[in-house]
């Protein structure tokens, strides 16, 4: 599902809302979680999941390309852990197809 497709879910199930307001508030929720991962604050849906941040050291990496080292700078990068709740509801659910456009091993 994409962005686009959950306004869409929100605005069918709720008939109260307009397509532009059930945009507004995915957008709003989206941003007030940007917002706080950037303050560096954890963000935690009970049930769903918690978003952090989590900071990478600075390493020495290689261009696949060329072989070169090249050095890769410290930085922070979002993190989610799925909620207890979410992880049994997609186990117990029926396995996915796998999509079409997804590499084969």
């Amino acid at each position: 599902m994409i962005k686009s497709q959950l306004i869409a879910a929100l605005a069918d199930r709720h008939p109260q809302l307009t397509h532009a307001h059930a945009e507004r508030v995915v957008n709003r929720v989206l941003d007030e979680i940007a917002a706080a991962l950037e303050r560096g604050d954890r963000v935690e849906l009970r049930g769903f999941g918690a978003f952090s941040v989590r900071r990478r050291p600075a390493r020495v990496g290689r261009n696949p390309r060329t072989g070169e080292s090249v050095n890769v700078k410290a930085k922070s990068v979002p993190f989610f852990k799925a909620g207890k709740e979410l992880r049994q509801r997609v186990d117990s659910s029926t396995p996915a197809e796998p999509r079409k456009d997804a590499a084969v091993a």
